[in-house]
């Protein structure tokens, strides 16, 4: 696990990039130039571009990582299975561009009452998601040859930075209009795809020509099965996370998707060591299945689920316990405080998704990857009937405690399922002992705030700075305790490896 946690600290690193060039676009830059409503509709436009390539996919990401190890030959270029992973999503975008244009007129219909700006711009769609679907396609195949951190800075820093300019052009310098806004942003996302696409060329390992005498009946077979499943599993994967974008664009209109995704943006802060732990351990995790090595895959997933756990919820602790601060130090705060609740409703779930996706994945690469398909109509399910009961009445808030809920029940069947038929369980004691440290570092923090956080904001200064030292003297200190506690309570000895390393102590 060693070497897993290595690369995924080189990723995390640059997730973490990423997140401070997106902290500044979205709070400093987005809030400060766009109003709500073209806020929302940057991000229904990506989001439904997002929803639009993860079908066009037909499950391509997941099938690459699953099936690469049976293509696996370096000296013979792995059998041109590069080709293949050009040739199937085309097709599948084909397709899926026929649906939406057969469906054009009830999509138009739907938002033109609330958001007529999006169905203005909705052709854009169509381009945004084809370059969003071989960006996807040209990160798998270099997960798979474990040359992650390259495309992942492409995704995390290379296109947060172009988006950044796209939003200076319009919105500081105006030099574009909207048109160019959104155009801006098509071309952002198609010079990533290309960028990947020649890094994977200079990789050397990668072939165009097809080896037809690799597939036998019996693979071919799987091949087909996991390709309609992973498909329909793509809605889970994808498409859960966007429906409630919809929904509040639908309902309530752009504005209001505008506070949503300043939101939900503080709480994905949560799931970046999600991103890159996940997306080095999935081949490990493919390849300890197809050799039916369980054992080692019942340890991969304690592991990571251990990590993830302590991480995801730890940043989001950091993130609660300022979010007034944080809040007060953005441009136009006042009006997009009203999703604070939100905040804290999406950063629970999250750090939900971030502790249990690896039984996802330990599902996905097993034989019994066909289960995903129950498990993705009963998520979508409940979360179109909860999104149609609690929007009305509860609002944006209602629209995150859907997503909550729905990923709760998910999860909790989901484990279930993988505990009885893969005989894998993911949690261990030590996530016991993240659970005490994080009732623990509560307790402190009301604490603070009840007797320290009065002198604080008693200083003789505005009360946005005295906020703003009240925050940074609580953070550093209970910073400092979760370190020594980790430390010495030995949470996890990968956590104290680092913390050594980090601080030069000798073991």
């Amino acid at each position: 696990m060693g070497v897993v946690i290595k690369q995924s600290i080189r990723g995390t690193i640059v997730n973490y990039v990423g997140i401070a060039v997106g902290f500044f676009t979205t709070f400093f830059i987005i809030t400060r130039y766009l109003t709500q409503e073209e806020v929302g509709l940057t991000r229904v436009l990506i989001d439904a571009a997002i929803l639009f390539a993860s079908f066009a996919q037909l499950g391509t990401s997941s099938s690459i990582i699953r099936f690469f190890p049976y293509f696996k030959d370096e000296e013979g270029k792995h059998h041109g299975f590069f080709f293949w992973t050009l040739v199937i999503p085309i097709v599948g975008f084909l397709l899926f561009m026929l649906v939406a244009k057969c469906l054009e007129g009830t999509i138009i219909q739907t938002f033109s009452k609330n958001s007529d700006l999006f169905v203005t711009y909705y052709r854009f769609v169509f381009p945004l998601s084809l370059f969003m679907l071989y960006q996807s396609v040209f990160e798998a195949n270099a997960n798979v040859l474990m040359r992650i951190v390259v495309p992942k800075f492409v995704r995390e820093v290379g296109v947060r930075v172009g988006l950044l300019v796209t939003y200076l052009l319009y919105g500081y310098w105006q030099v574009i209009d909207l048109d160019g806004l959104v155009v801006g942003i098509c071309i952002t996302y198609f010079i990533a795809a290309l960028v990947d696409f020649f890094y994977l060329l200079t990789l050397g390992k990668i072939s165009f020509k097809p080896d037809f005498k690799v597939f036998t009946k019996p693979l071919l077979k799987d091949i087909g099965f996991y390709t309609l499943f992973m498909l329909l599993n793509a809605i889970t994967v994808n498409v859960m996370p966007l429906l409630n974008t919809f929904f509040v664009s639908a309902g309530m209109g752009l504005s209001f998707t505008g506070i949503y995704a300043i939101s939900n943006y503080i709480a994905t802060v949560v799931e970046v060591p999600n991103r890159s732990l996940n997306a080095i351990v999935q081949p490990e995790i493919a390849q300890s299945f197809k050799d039916q090595d369980y054992a080692h895959a019942e340890t991969l997933c304690k592991s990571v689920s251990l990590h993830l756990m302590l991480s995801s919820f730890l940043i989001f602790f950091f993130i609660w316990i300022n979010i007034d601060a944080l809040f007060m130090l953005l441009p136009n705060g006042d009006k997009y405080e009203a999703g604070k609740s939100v905040v804290l409703i999406l950063g629970i779930a999250k750090c939900i998704n971030s502790t249990l996706f690896v039984s996802s994945s330990a599902l996905n690469y097993s034989k019994y990857y066909y289960w995903s398909f129950v498990f993705t109509v009963m998520l979508t399910a409940m979360a179109v009937v909860l999104n149609v009961l609690l929007i009305p009445r509860w609002g944006i808030n209602g629209a995150s405690l859907s997503h909550l809920i729905s990923y709760f029940t998910f999860y909790a069947c989901l484990m279930v399922l993988v505990w009885t038929k893969l005989n894998i369980n993911i949690f261990s004691k030590a996530q016991l002992k993240v659970l005490v440290l994080l009732a623990g570092l509560l307790l402190l923090n009301y604490g603070w705030v009840k007797w320290i956080y009065p002198q604080f904001m008693s200083l003789p200064f505005s009360i946005k700075a005295d906020a703003l030292i009240d925050a940074g003297a609580k953070s550093c200190l209970l910073l400092a305790i979760t370190i020594v506690t980790c430390y010495y309570w030995h949470i996890s000895e990968d956590v104290n490896n680092l913390i050594r390393k980090a601080l030069h102590i000798k073991p």
